[in-house]
């Protein structure tokens, strides 16, 4: 009977994002804000991969690995917020259902890379702090460059077997997603089919993929922490601390806020604070990735106070001529 009622429905063409609501009064300022989040974010990662290409002193693993994350960052940022700052202007809140399954693949390819990204990142942070000795011969460019390749694949991969799923599913009556993006969990709750599976395959999917670089994150952090307790100096503490700092706060800021998202209860009291904390990850993370890196890190504040200089001696002898 019920396979019956959902068959007799018209098939939804459209979504609408409702985004926070029925803001009007605060439309102009949201939209104010999140241009110039974007265009931080957007100048900020792009700034750090221009420096890590033309600084040969952070030609090193770990400012490629950077490199690759403020890339990803750009992309993430270019996925979410131009579409919610184009609903803000125009007041259209609607996605086409191929639009909307797009819009998911991206986030979820980016946000899956991202944690392997870290991942990686961690243990070139291991293999530097407690591995000293072998860094550079265990580390080098075959290693790095498959390391990143491969980040980038599994995220590629996992969000492509999600997203076939998921297309399969039929949607019917009401087309409102309660969300500023093309989330999967509100975007299943509108499927007229069994979502049962889909569910959970989605969890043991989402497992996988994303539990093995958490716990390879975790696992690392541990490890040098350990060996960093074991310095007999205070200062040789800090200095071996201060290599690590800048990821280990970004760690906690992506994973944090994720846990936070997908542990609160779905209820609907809830919903407007799941959406804020999913802003930390999607829009915050990708906003500060680039200020904590550049302001804890000494050889990037070099390499950016060198660019500056640079281009600012050319600007005034190109005057002077």
């Amino acid at each position: 009977m019920a396979d019956t009622d959902w068959r007799n429905q018209t098939a939804v063409t459209e979504f609408i994002l409702l985004g926070f609501g029925d803001l009007h009064d605060l439309q102009i300022l949201l939209f104010l804000m999140f241009l110039v989040i974007y265009m931080a974010t957007v100048a900020g990662n792009i700034l750090i991969v221009v420096l890590v290409v033309a600084d040969q002193h952070l030609h090193t693993p770990m400012y490629f690995f950077l490199g690759n994350l403020s890339c990803l960052e750009t992309c993430y940022s270019s996925t979410i917020l131009p579409r919610m700052l184009a609903s803000l202007l125009t007041g259209d809140r609607t996605i086409s259902v191929s639009g909307c399954f797009a819009q998911f693949y991206c986030v979820g390819c980016l946000a899956c890379t991202e944690c392997y990204l870290l991942a990686v990142m961690s243990f070139d942070r291991y293999l530097a702090i407690c591995k000293p000795l072998h860094y550079s011969t265990l580390m080098n460019t075959r290693f790095c460059l498959q390391l990143a390749a491969g980040s980038w694949f599994n995220g590629c991969l996992a969000t492509t077997i999600i997203v076939s799923f998921l297309s399969r599913l039929i949607f019917c009556g009401s087309n409102e997603i309660d969300h500023f993006y093309c989330d999967p969990v509100p975007l299943m709750e509108l499927s007229c089919s069994d979502t049962h599976l889909t569910v959970m395959f989605h969890f043991i999917l989402a497992c996988v993929f994303t539990l093995p670089p958490f716990l390879l994150t975790l696992m690392s952090y541990v490890c040098i922490i350990i060996t960093i307790l074991r310095v007999p100096s205070t200062t040789g503490r800090k200095k071996a601390f201060s290599t690590c700092s800048s990821h280990l706060i970004v760690v906690i800021i992506y994973y944090g806020t994720i846990m936070i998202v997908y542990i609160l209860p779905k209820h609907n009291t809830l919903r407007d604070l799941n959406k804020v904390l999913s802003l930390c990850y999607t829009v915050l993370t990708p906003l500060v990735n680039p200020l904590i890196y550049s302001l804890r890190n000494r050889e990037v504040k070099e390499a950016l106070s060198k660019t500056v200089t640079k281009f600012g001696f050319h600007n005034h002898a190109e005057t002077l001529t």
